[in-house]
């Protein structure tokens, strides 16, 4: 269980890095839907894990666009810099998260599985459903 002090740190991240993905980046590789789901602070408040979600048209790139991510941390880092109060701002590690990703991909083949069901029940006859 994470304390408030962490919690509240954690929020500040998610804020900071959403805005800064959203206005402060300038490279072309970064593309598509990103999104903060998750931030994990450590209790020192040394480190902090940052989940990102990446969604692109036909899910294409998205190790492209986190590596172009990762790459500007130092940017990440500068621009949260500015928005804590602390002593020090956590070190930023980033991860993909995939649950996001699983859950679309489980939706999907909820969606495929229920049109081969009325497909097939379009194709019984009358006289297979007396059987």
């Amino acid at each position: 269980m994470a304390s408030r002090r962490q919690q509240k740190v954690a929020r500040v991240i998610r804020e900071s890095v959403s805005k800064t993905i959203l206005t402060g980046l300038s490279d072309p590789r970064i593309h598509g839907l990103i999104s903060v789901t998750e931030v994990d602070v450590s209790p020192d408040m040394k480190n902090a894990t940052i989940y990102l979600s990446i969604l692109t048209p036909e899910n294409r790139g998205q190790d492209t666009i986190f590596e172009a991510l990762c790459h500007a941390s130092a940017h990440f880092q500068h621009q949260l810099s500015g928005e804590l109060t602390g002593k020090c701002c956590p070190q930023l590690r980033f991860k993909q998260d995939q649950k996001v990703k699983k859950t679309l991909e489980t939706l999907r083949l909820i969606e495929e599985a229920e049109h081969e069901y009325s497909a097939h029940s379009l194709l019984e006859t009358p006289e297979d459903m007396e059987e």
